[in-house]
Formats: structure tokens, C-alpha cells, sequence
């Protein structure tokens, strides 16, 4: 492969059990990140923020995202954009797999 060029299989990569309610897999570049995670029905994600901007891409199950105090409901198939330097949390509403880059 070209110089810097990575490339990466989900099924080979370690799943992180982050909490009893939290699991993911997670591929780290310079700049961006792209992450598998698994989210128990009740699992929260704490109230926190990035430098830059998120989308979370629900698969499977659904989500309570709060950006800056404004709820969203983000269900399998849907995208939420969380813009840069945000302060958000989710509460997983179901079992729940997302893909989360940024």
C-alpha cells in the first residue's frame, strides 16, 4: 500500500468494553476517528465535548442525544450531526449499534 495509507478489518479489531453497558471498537487516524459502539438498552454516555465535529449514524436500536440542552431522538437509519466543541450525552433507548466518525 501507498505510504500512510491504513487499512483496517472491524472483525479483526479488539472490542474495549468501556462499561458493563458500553462496548466498541474503535480506528484512530491523525485527524479523525471512526468508532463501532455497542450501547446496553439504559447505557448513558456522559455529558462531554469534542474539538471537533461528530456524526453518530444509529444501525440498529435508538438514541437520546442532548446537544447544548436540546434533545434528539436518533433512530436506525438516521445521522445526528454534533457540531464541533458541543457539550452532548446519549442514553441508549434500546439495544443499540452506531457508527460514530469525526
Amino acid at each position: 500500500m501507498t505510504r500512510g495509507v491504513s487499512l483496517y478489518r472491524w472483525d479483526e479489531l479488539p472490542l474495549d468494553k468501556v462499561t458493563e453497558m458500553v462496548a466498541r471498537k474503535a480506528i484512530v487516524g491523525a485527524r479523525q476517528s471512526l468508532v463501532q459502539s455497542y450501547l446496553k438498552a439504559g447505557a448513558l454516555v456522559p455529558l462531554h465535548s469534542h474539538t471537533n465535529e461528530q456524526m453518530i449514524y444509529v444501525l440498529q436500536g435508538a438514541l437520546n442525544v442532548q446537544v447544548a440542552g436540546d434533545v434528539a431522538t436518533v433512530r436506525e437509519g438516521e445521522v445526528l450531526v454534533v457540531p464541533a466543541g458541543a457539550a452532548h450525552q446519549a442514553e441508549a433507548l434500546d439495544d443499540t449499534f452506531v457508527m460514530v466518525w469525526g
